[in-house]
């Protein structure tokens, strides 16, 4: 298994506070990213998404072949895909469980759930398709498309990482203006993340994890840079915490350039995110030692991302259901995080030791 490293410290800390915002109205939300930030979680799980791509690609020195790129890729996509159709029916399942057993009808139209239990083959064919998305997992359909982008980012990157870079620029700034989305079906709608939109922070992600171009350029000159942003990290934080978002009407068009939309993920949310990350890069490595088993933790979970998300989001829908029934209170929002904070772990712990006991199965 992969030491502790930043990466997958940060992508720990990303999938607890999605599990966290995920329980709305929990005491605990109130302490997570999105106060402090114009984006949130998803910002920085999608970025990390990207940096990690540069371990799958290999760096400028020591390529991996076109091929096994593509193939690695578009497998990951299909895991990906597969889990998020696990999860959707675990969470039909709890719904419709719930909603029986406990007497509360209402739950079935929950999440976007209401269509498939009233129109359940054209809506089935629409999970299957990726059309038709619930409500809090509507995030690995946006990851199977990346996955599936990636390859042709990974080969403009080896032409350039600026040339990788300024497509993506260009596709991005494309949408906003257009205003164009992946439609749904059979719902009439669109996606809840544009894919064509928050590629643009997918790939920032993997440009600036390379040795050379834009990320060395970030690298020799972060301690200026993170002078530089501070201002607009602190404006970031001001604006978050006292809930400041401009409205359609007052700003020009394209309005999705002004909006701090994360359908589209606007600039403002990326742009601040850039630079609370280049404000935060490095702070991993000067955690203190009695820190270890925290930051241990957290990395477990980067490391096992997948599964701890897929986890993380049936133990949070458990969580809004508790709510609903049995309502709030810093005692019950405390077990709830506690409860969170065990299995999560425990999730992470036992797909490391599964892994261990194939290795070691196979060398018998």
């Amino acid at each position: 298994m992969r030491a502790p490293n930043e990466i997958d410290f940060w992508r720990g800390v990303a999938l607890l506070t999605i599990f966290v915002n995920h329980v709305p109205g929990i005491v605990f939300e109130r302490f997570t990213s999105r106060n402090f930030m114009l984006g949130d979680s998803a910002e920085m799980f999608v970025f990390l998404a990207g940096c990690s791509l540069r371990f799958v690609v290999g760096s400028s020195d020591r390529r991996v072949s076109v091929r096994d790129v593509t193939f690695r890729l578009f497998g990951r996509a299909l895991e990906i895909y597969a889990a998020q159709i696990l999860i959707t029916m675990f969470a039909l399942a709890i719904l419709a469980a719930a909603g029986h057993f406990l007497g509360q009808p209402a739950l079935l139209d929950w999440h976007n759930a209401g269509p498939v239990f009233q129109d359940p083959i054209e809506t089935h064919i629409g999970l299957v398709l990726l059309t038709h998305q619930l409500g809090y997992f509507n995030i690995l359909p946006l990851y199977v498309v990346l996955m599936c982008m990636a390859p042709a980012f990974a080969l403009l990157d080896r032409v350039s990482p600026w040339l990788a870079l300024g497509v993506s620029f260009a596709l991005w700034m494309t949408v906003l203006v257009t205003g164009y989305n992946l439609p749904t079906w059979p719902v009439d709608g669109a996606w809840f993340f544009n894919p064509l939109g928050w590629q643009f922070v997918f790939v920032c992600g993997f440009v600036l994890a390379r040795k050379d171009g834009p990320g060395a350029l970030v690298r020799r000159h972060r301690r200026w840079l993170r002078v530089a942003v501070t201002p607009l990290v602190i404006l970031g934080v001001v604006s978050a915490w006292n809930g400041f978002s401009p409205s359609p009407g007052d700003v020009p068009n394209p309005k999705l350039v002004f909006l701090f939309d994360k359908t589209y993920d606007s600039p403002a949310r990326v742009f601040q995110f850039l630079c609370v990350a280049l404000f935060l890069y490095g702070f991993w490595a000067k955690l203190p030692r009695w820190f270890a088993p925290v930051s241990e933790y957290f990395s477990r979970l980067g490391r096992n991302s997948l599964e701890v998300f897929c986890v993380c989001s049936v133990l949070s829908l458990c969580g809004q259901i508790a709510a609903y029934m049995y309502g709030g209170g810093i005692a019950k929002d405390t077990l709830v995080l506690s409860v969170g904070i065990l299995v999560m772990g425990f999730s992470a712990w036992l797909t490391e030791w599964r892994a261990r006991s194939r290795a070691s199965s196979s060398q018998v």
